[in-house]
């Protein structure tokens, strides 16, 4: 093969390879986002059903002013829920704790045990910043069956404009007041519970 006819098909081979890089094809996406890989949804159905939470409330009015319109997770049947209905009507405590927060894990025994007594006002834990199955793991092996909310987006705490440090509780008054509970920092007994709602 003469050297001439050598260059000839090397200029035909990249010509051939330019044409097909170039070729529009009939599924090109430009200017669209590159669609990602659904991922299932995890199913917790079997983490919820261990950890037997109680009911989430769900009262019939408005509740108060500064958690209106705030939505979170009932960590017990998964359903979307506005956190101001769930203490509407008060007096309630909210107690936000998160599963990684060592003093958390006590004061939820204690709440758990408070809201068990007669004429405990109602308890809603709040789980921030950290995943619901991981919550729902570790309320099944401390036993606590409280009421309990998911906030992911941690916005009630926001809401509130609570201290980053956990765990931390709130007083809901029947006036819709929202106070946070200072003395003591942590729950350590059903008596102390019992004294910060009054």
């Amino acid at each position: 093969m003469r050297t001439a006819t050598r260059w000839a098909l090397v200029a035909l081979v990249l010509v051939v390879a330019g044409a097909v890089a170039l070729w529009p094809r009939s599924d090109d996406r430009s200017g669209q986002e590159p669609v990602a890989a659904a991922r299932p949804a995890e199913d917790l159905g079997v983490a919820r059903n261990l950890a037997a939470l109680r009911p989430c409330p769900r009262g019939g009015q408005d509740g108060p002013q500064p958690l209106r319109g705030i939505t979170a997770t009932c960590l017990g049947d998964g359903a979307s829920l506005d956190v101001a209905t769930t203490v509407a009507g008060g007096p309630a405590l909210i107690n936000f704790w998160a599963t990684w927060c060592q003093p958390c894990q006590e004061e939820l025994k204690v709440l758990d045990t408070y809201a068990q007594q007669p004429g405990a006002v109602p308890v809603v834990a709040v789980q921030v910043l950290s995943g619901e199955s991981d919550g729902l793991e570790l309320l099944a092996r401390l036993g606590v069956h409280l009421p309990s909310l998911h906030d992911g987006a941690d916005a009630l705490r926001k809401a509130l404009r609570a201290s980053p440090n956990l765990p931390s509780s709130f007083v809901v008054r029947a006036n819709g007041d929202v106070i946070q509970v200072t003395s003591p920092l942590i729950f350590s007994s059903p008596d102390q519970v019992r004294e910060a709602v009054r």
